[in-house]
C-alpha cells in the first residue's frame, strides 16, 4: 500500500515528511517523493528506490518550504521510474495519492481532448489535470478539489497543496485509509497514526467520502454530502501509534476492509494496469516442459 504524509507546518517540512515516511515503510514501496510550496511556488524531488536515494537527493537539493506533502509508492500504473513516482504535479497543484482511479482512461482522453499533456503512466496524473483544469476556469482549490473528486471513481485518499496558498492542504478519502494529526500550531495528514506519531498524539480518522480542509493549525471535514461534521479526536497513547486499528473495532475488521487494496497491490505485481499487460513469471521444468515459476 501507497504511503501518504502531509504537512501544514511552521518549518520546513521535508525532513520531517521524509522521517514521516520512514515509519511507513513497512508498507513496501518502490519509489518516494516530497513535493513543497516555497515562497508561492510548487516543487518536488522524486526518485524511484528506498528511501535514501531520496534522502541522498534532498541532501544535494534541498527543498525549503513549509507547506508539504510525501509519498511512498507501490507501483500499479506504470513502471516504479522518477516521471511515475508521486507528488505529481502542474503549475498549479501537486498532489499524493493512494488507491486506484478506476476511470483514468476515460478521464484521460478526455482531458488530452482539451489540451492536457501528460507526464506520466500514472492513473493518478489524471486528478492533477481535472484539479487544474477547474483551477483554470476559476474555481477555488477547494471547490476545484471538491468537483474533480466528484468525477472520480475507485477507492482512493489524495492530498493535495496549491500554488500560492501557504498553509493549505486538501485531502479526500475514498476506500484508502487517511487519518488527521492536530497540533497547537500545525496539523498534519497521513496514511495511519503512526506516521504522525512524532509529531502528535490527537488523530481523526476520515470516513468514507469525508474532505479535509486544512489551514495551518485549523481543520474543516466534510462529508460526502458537503456538511460541515465532527470526527472524533482520539488521544493516541505514546506506543499506540505502533499498532493502530484506524477507526475499525479491531485489527481483523480492518485486515477485512484492506482486502481489495492488498488483493490489487497483489495483481498489480503481474498486471499493469496502464496497457494492460500480463507479464507471468515461467520457467521450463526438465520433465513436463514449461512451468509457471
Amino acid at each position: 500500500m501507497c504511503g501518504i504524509i502531509g504537512i501544514a507546518g511552521t518549518r520546513d517540512v521535508a525532513p520531517l515528511i521524509v522521517d514521516a515516511l520512514r515509519r511507513l515503510e513497512y508498507r513496501g514501496y518502490d519509489s518516494a517523493g516530497v513535493a513543497t510550496l516555497n515562497d508561492g511556488k510548487l516543487d518536488r524531488r522524486r526518485s524511484p528506490g528506498k528511501l535514501n536515494q531520496l534522502v541522498k537527493l534532498l541532501d544535494e537539493h534541498p527543498l525549503p518550504g513549509f507547506t508539504g506533502i510525501g509519498h511512498t509508492r507501490w507501483a500499479t500504473h506504470g513502471a516504479a521510474t522518477e516521471r511515475n513516482a508521486h507528488p505529481h504535479a502542474s503549475s498549479r497543484v501537486a498532489l499524493v495519492h493512494n488507491g486506484i482511479i478506476e476511470n483514468f482512461r476515460e478521464l484521460k482522453n478526455e482531458l488530452r481532448a482539451a489540451g492536457h499533456q501528460f507526464e506520466s503512466d500514472t492513473d493518478t496524473e489524471v486528478a492533477v489535470h481535472l484539479i487544474t483544469q477547474h483551477l483554470d476556469e476559476g474555481c477555488s482549490p477547494e471547490d476545484a478539489a471538491k468537483k474533480a473528486v466528484k468525477r472520480l471513481a475507485g477507492a482512493f485518499a489524495l492530498v493535495m497543496i496549491f500554488k500560492d496558498e501557504p498553509g493549505l492542504l486538501i485531502a479526500a478519502r475514498r476506500g484508502s485509509p487517511l487519518a488527521v494529526g492536530y497540533g497547537p500550531k500545525e496539523a498534519y495528514l497521513g496514511s495511519d497514526a503512526f506516521s504522525l506519531a512524532p509529531f502528535t498524539n490527537r488523530v481523526a480518522y476520515l470516513e468514507d467520502g469525508d474532505m479535509a480542509v486544512v489551514r495551518g493549525a485549523d481543520v474543516v471535514i466534510y462529508d460526502s454530502a458537503g456538511k460541515w461534521v465532527a470526527r472524533p479526536i482520539h488521544v493516541i497513547p505514546p506506543s499506540g501509534g505502533m499498532v493502530d486499528k484506524g477507526n475499525r473495532r479491531h485489527f481483523m475488521a480492518k485486515e477485512i476492509h484492506e482486502q481489495p487494496e492488498v488483493v490489487g497491490h497483489t495483481i498489480s505485481r503481474y498486471v499493469d494496469a496502464s496497457g494492460p499487460n500480463v507479464n507471468l513469471p515461467w520457467k521450463w521444468g526438465p520433465c513436463s516442459g514449461m512451468l509457471r515459476g
